[in-house]
């Protein structure tokens, strides 16, 4: 693997501790970390900037192939789910991305989803948008092809979801957003049951949380789709 970059504090991973939080059971390192106490009629403040505030946001690695000087490129971009049925994804990429032309040019992306023990390696894609040319040997992830799409992938990561762009839409002033198709999930033995059902349990997933650039792992389970109706059988 490569040398490790000097740590930069804009995110930082938070290990799991005793405290639990709605989307993980986490420790702040280096901050005072409250226990909510389940108080809602608290005083709101109006904050000085707006913020994207919604958490969390996947933490997603997307793979696409290069071109003649340009190596495959791995990059951190904005993703969200469109649709299940069909299974429908979008991303959102920013103009100074290397990825935006790679995207445009082939139509085909990988959405790698890491795990806890990769945050480190995420953080080096994240903060490496534009200055490292091959991503691969900077972070030593491993490159793979994937199954139905022309696109690299990353061997370390349990959830590989393989897309193709459908449309493309300009979001002034800096970005643009992919809409793309899911054509195959193809995931480690350990991470789905025999029907495809997710085990949430079975590996440390972490996302993003705007609004304090941090990360946090799954924590506890506090209920599921359809807990209202009796449901149990809905996974989307």
């Amino acid at each position: 693997m490569a040398k490790p970059l000097k740590k930069i504090n804009r995110r930082v991973f938070l290990r799991e501790t005793a405290v639990i939080t709605l989307f993980g059971s986490s420790g702040m390192i280096g901050r005072t970390a409250p226990v909510w106490a389940g108080e809602r009629s608290g005083k709101r403040k109006l904050l000085a900037t707006p913020s994207p505030m919604i958490p969390p946001v996947p933490a997603i690695l997307l793979t696409v192939n290069g071109e003649k000087d340009i190596r495959d490129e791995i990059t951190v971009v904005w993703t969200f789910v469109i649709n299940s049925k069909p299974p429908q994804v979008g991303i959102s990429v920013h103009k100074q991305h290397v990825a935006l032309g790679l995207i445009r040019k082939h139509g085909q992306f990988v959405l790698n989803v890491p795990t806890a023990d990769m945050a480190e390696q995420f953080d080096m894609v994240d903060m490496n948008s534009k200055k490292a040319l091959d991503k691969f040997s900077l972070t030593g992830l491993t490159r793979e092809k994937a199954v139905k799409v022309n696109a690299p992938a990353i061997k370390e990561s349990p959830i590989h979801v393989e897309c193709r762009v459908f449309d493309e839409i300009a979001v002034p002033p800096v970005r643009t957003m992919f809409l793309a198709d899911v054509l195959a999930t193809a995931v480690h033995e350990h991470v789905c049951d025999e029907n495809g059902r997710l085990i949430v349990a079975s590996t440390p997933f972490f996302g993003m949380t705007p609004g304090s650039g941090e990360f946090y792992t799954m924590g506890k389970l506090v209920g599921h789709i359809g807990q209202s109706l009796d449901k149990d059988d809905i996974k989307y």
